[in-house]
């Protein structure tokens, strides 16, 4: 078992799940479930096929001699013919009418939207749970004011609560297009070989009514609403570039998270989760290195680079079928799955084992704000009665020598201080932390992230049903 390549999304990453729904059990069963609703419905419109026919498929669905179907491929070169026979070894009876008027696109083809239909709603899940878990999150350090960045410099203070809501917008924005794409899935139908349901018509005696009707019924039998207005042998191939940008979209969101904590970890103001026995480098045994972000990090490149795959391959595909993209198919589409649901469970179980240390997080804050407070301290001692220009220049003189003293000594920012003991300003030290306690330098942090999870719970609260309590985290280096 050790002397072939085998898939690390499936060795490392992905959830045994999501495996089992691009698993060939999952696929091959499919495909017979697709051709028992045709033979059920060509029935019911009134074609010689016996009760007892399609009772002998029903009772075949899940028992697949895939050796049988492995020799046969390899003598007729063809994967649906081979499970067509296969599938009619063990139903004697139904052998003859098995793909009755069918293309191999019927069975592959609506098999493949159904098997992204639910793959995405498994992913719909995990969002939401990775919401769910940031919103608690949020909610918690709502008032634990910290250094906020730009360009990764510092900037205004925010909150840390506040900067969690960033990372849920964008999983917030992502589950639009979830559920947008969710709604969107149709079948292919039963169109023949070109799209035009000649062959049939031919069944049907030209009855266009009952062809129409075909597509109905199946499409109910497996749980849609209808199929695609028009096709050829195919459904276009820009529904699996359309998939492939939501799982690109949910790969962008959970890359720039994965950022954020992998900076924040350098800061030492967060953890991952790291466990008792767990082995942060080979060489040094002190280090804690976020390898659960730079993995997401790592798989999300990937799936990114992916969904240009559907892209050239629904902008290169001729007339009304070519087979130029099968085999990209059953790579790209699959693995693009399979890597995200493994980011959304390390996503969220990061999240939901993070450690937060407030006291390095305010000792960050407290080296920057001197220099953001120095407005606030001129204002109020202009309203005592000073020179705004004559303290607008000690600040300037002050602000320059203290980070001068940063920057070449390594020393403590002693800014206020040094403000303090300056007569020209006329301020106590107790006065300089109060105008630091009540400077609200964060804003309206608070109440946005507060106003924020309003909305965020309704959505969560009407999407009950799709929450998981606990999702699988086995993960390896």
């Amino acid at each position: 078992m050790h002397d072939k390549y085998e898939n690390p999304l499936c060795k490392r990453y992905a959830s045994k799940e999501m495996q089992q729904i691009f698993s060939d059990d999952k696929k091959f069963s499919t495909w017979r479930k697709l051709w028992i609703a045709l033979a059920e419905s060509e029935k019911e419109l009134g074609l010689d096929i016996k009760d007892e026919q399609i009772e002998e498929m029903k009772a075949h669905i899940y028992d697949i001699d895939y050796d049988m179907a492995a020799k046969r491929e390899a003598e007729v070169r063809h994967d649906v013919m081979a499970h067509i026979y296969t599938f009619g070894e063990v139903c004697r009876s139904a052998k003859p009418i098995i793909h009755l008027g069918a293309t191999s696109c019927y069975v592959g083809d609506n098999t493949d939207i159904i098997l992204q239909r639910e793959a995405l709603t498994l992913i719909k899940k995990k969002v939401l749970t990775a919401i769910k878990a940031l919103s608690d999150f949020a909610d918690e350090y709502k008032d634990l004011s910290t250094l906020a960045y730009t360009h990764f410099q510092a900037a205004q203070p925010t909150t840390v609560g506040k900067r969690a809501t960033l990372w849920i917008q964008d999983l917030m924005m992502d589950l639009e297009h979830i559920e947008f794409a969710l709604k969107s899935f149709k079948l292919l139908g039963c169109r023949g070989t070109t799209g035009t349901g000649a062959s049939f018509m031919e069944l049907f005696d030209g009855d266009q009514e009952k062809v129409k009707k075909l597509e109905k019924l199946i499409a109910e039998k497996m749980g849609f609403d209808g199929a695609y207005s028009v096709s050829g042998q195919t459904y276009t191939r820009k529904v699996d570039y359309f998939t492939l940008s939501v799982l690109s979209g949910i790969a962008q969101s959970a890359q720039k998270f994965s950022g954020d904590i992998r900076l924040l970890s350098h800061l030492k103001e967060f953890d991952e989760p790291f466990e008792a026995g767990q082995v942060g480098s080979s060489a040094m045994a002190y280090k804690r290195n976020p390898m659960r972000s730079e993995r997401i990090a790592s798989l999300s490149r990937l799936v990114i680079a992916d969904a240009i795959n559907p892209a050239m391959t629904a902008g290169s595909q001729w007339f009304e079928r070519t087979l130029d993209d099968s085999a990209n198919r059953r790579i790209s589409i699959p693995e693009s799955f399979l890597a995200v649901d493994g980011i959304l469970s390390l996503y969220i179980n990061i999240v939901q084992g993070v450690t937060v240390y407030p006291k390095v997080v305010r000792k960050h804050l407290m080296e920057e704000l001197p220099f953001m407070a120095t407005e606030n301290i001129l204002m109020y001692c202009v309203k005592k009665g000073g020179d705004r220009q004559t303290l607008h220049e000690a600040i300037r003189n002050h602000s320059v020598a203290a980070g001068k003293a940063i920057k070449r000594d390594g020393a403590d920012n002693d800014l206020l201080r040094r403000i303090a003991d300056d007569p020209v300003f006329g301020i106590t030290m107790s006065e300089i932390e109060e105008i630091i306690e009540n400077g609200r330098f964060t804003g309206r942090a608070k109440e946005q992230t507060e106003e924020y999870l309003t909305e965020v719970r309704q959505i969560l609260d009407n999407n009950k049903e799709f929450l998981e309590d606990k999702v699988d985290t086995t993960i390896n280096v």
